[in-house]
């Protein structure tokens, strides 16, 4: 910690710089998700790995994510009227890589789709199913809440966890 820091005075967001910033968001671990629908306009699959997955409501049963509105699958998600959300277990690295920029995607991947036509994954530590419940603008993210119509759980693994920018594992203590 820094003297400022120590003093309670802190860092200010600066969007011209925002390395710290990220920085100091990345000190919180999250899960990782990779989150389907098809593509707006046509049947294909689509999906992209995220760690901004949060629950919202128990009854009624929402969820929530946020999609960078920079990213290219940003326009199918956010026009899309159904899409899972798939919650990764830690040897599932390769899977959330598949969903990154770069990565494979669907091509190659076995999955199959539930009653709306969304693509789904099998294998994963719970899968959510969802209707686009509401979107909210959200500075550089619009923020997707979703209604889940049905889920599923494996009751035994370990996450896949995000922090610091790298992947990794959790250790129960």
């Amino acid at each position: 910690m820094t003297r400022a820091e120590a003093a309670g005075q802190g860092h200010v967001p600066n969007p011209a710089d925002p390395r710290l910033f990220r920085d100091a968001l990345g000190r919180f671990a999250t899960g990782v998700t990779v989150v389907t629908t098809c593509e707006a306009g046509g049947a294909a699959p689509v999906g992209i790995t995220v760690n901004s997955f949060a629950s919202v409501s128990l009854d009624p049963a929402l969820v929530l994510w946020s999609a960078a509105r920079s990213s290219m699958r940003h326009r199918h998600f956010t026009a899309a009227q159904a899409f899972a959300i798939h919650v990764l277990g830690a040897d599932q690295r390769d899977l959330a890589k598949r969903f990154t920029g770069t990565g494979a995607g669907f091509d190659g991947l076995e999955h199959h789709r539930n009653e709306a036509g969304v693509p789904l994954i099998d294998g994963v530590l719970a899968r959510f199913e969802c209707v686009t419940e509401a979107t909210h603008e959200g500075g550089d993210h619009t923020i997707i809440i979703g209604r889940v119509t049905r889920f599923c759980l494996c009751e035994t693994g370990e996450p896949l966890t995000f922090f610091a920018g790298q992947y990794g594992g959790f250790s129960r203590v």
